[in-house]
């Protein structure tokens, strides 16, 4: 089920979070009420945007992930294959979708694109280079999610 590309971020997702949660005590630092309320106002001002015809490149959107991946960050500073994790996780995950896509049901489709192309643009990662391939697998990853879904 994916590409190599995939298939590292999944596998990055997990190390880097199994070794957040036990350098961490499962995580004691964060204040997940506060990270609940940031992620629903967010996804709330995503889900406007895709009744508008934005596309997850658009300046207003790539704007918005900042905003997702510096929440992310109260948790663990995650390498940018960790964060593609995060986003197959999100449409992976039937609770993880369905909870997503209560938001808007492209929700979770959109905010992966959106992801990928911040992963690909964005700064703040944890180091980690990226497969040599992974521009060609991101644009394929990216080009799943289309504004007729």
């Amino acid at each position: 089920m994916g590409n190599s590309y995939e298939d590292e971020c999944r596998r990055s997702l997990a190390e880097e979070q199994a070794k957040s949660l036990a350098g961490t005590n499962n995580w004691e630092h964060v204040d997940r009420e506060r990270v609940h309320q940031d992620w629903d106002v967010l996804y709330r001002e995503i889900a406007a945007f895709l009744d508008g015809g934005s596309l997850p490149g658009d300046q207003q959107i790539q704007e918005l992930v900042r905003r997702h991946f510096d929440i992310a960050c109260r948790f663990y500073t995650p390498s940018r294959e960790a964060y593609v994790g995060m986003s197959l996780f999100y449409a992976e995950d039937e609770a993880m979708r369905a909870f997503h896509d209560s938001y808007h049901p492209g929700l979770v489709d959109f905010l992966g694109a959106a992801i990928k192309v911040f992963a690909e643009q964005g700064s703040g990662f944890a180091p980690r280079a990226f497969p040599s391939d992974h521009r060609a697998d991101q644009m394929k990853m990216a080009a799943r999610w289309s504004p007729a879904r």
